[in-house]
């Protein structure tokens, strides 16, 4: 009996390989206007995954170099720049080591922009002055 449902199983499997679709597919299937939005939310998706390499790369530093600065191993650096979430003070430290600022601004809809003050200094000594 085993062997009959074993049977059965791999047909099912077979037909199921049969009607499963390519992403392309599935795409095509949806409402263009949807196609827009799933095609321009992935472009942003793959526009953050870089975002921070692309940001190093056009201060024409390494990984290596980079590593140097923040004192961690270029593995880590290479780590770091793959992540899709960071600790304010990781990417505060971060654009500091190519010679920058981070500055973190808060948009809600109908009101002026937010500049938001303090989050970025995170981890690092405080100012006599303050």
């Amino acid at each position: 009996m085993p062997l009959i449902s074993e049977s059965l199983m791999a047909v099912q499997f077979r037909r199921e390989l049969r009607m499963s679709k390519t992403l392309e597919q599935k795409l095509s299937e949806l409402p263009e206007e949807r196609q827009r939005r799933v095609v321009a939310r992935s472009a942003t998706l793959i526009a953050e995954e870089r975002a921070l390499q692309e940001l190093r790369k056009a201060h024409r530093m390494t990984q290596s170099a980079m590593a140097k600065k923040l004192g961690i191993g270029q593995e880590g650096v290479s780590r770091l720049e793959q992540r899709s979430d960071l600790l304010i003070s990781t990417l505060c430290g971060y654009v500091e080591a190519m010679g920058g600022k981070l500055s973190l601004v808060a948009e809600f809809p109908g009101r002026a922009p937010v500049m938001l003050t303090g989050l970025a200094d995170v981890g690092t000594a405080p100012d006599e002055d303050r």
